[in-house]
């Protein structure tokens, strides 16, 4: 099981930490798994099904 926090989460994204911040809030963002020493972690495999997600919302081709 692999695990993502914040900075990760944004290289994944393509995005900056602060945009990063931002994203995690949404309500359409996979909830945390658990707060470390580090802050919030998630699971990968669910943040990269997000940005699958987010990339077809972003180019129109999600149907839904």
């Amino acid at each position: 099981m692999r695990m993502m926090a914040l900075a990760e989460v944004a290289d994944l994204l393509g995005v900056s930490r602060q945009r990063a911040a931002i994203l995690v809030d949404r309500p359409d963002f996979p909830a945390p798994i658990d707060t470390l020493g580090v802050g919030r972690i998630w699971l990968a495999a669910e943040v990269q099904a997000y940005a699958e997600r987010r990339v077809r919302r972003m180019d129109g081709s999600d149907a839904g």
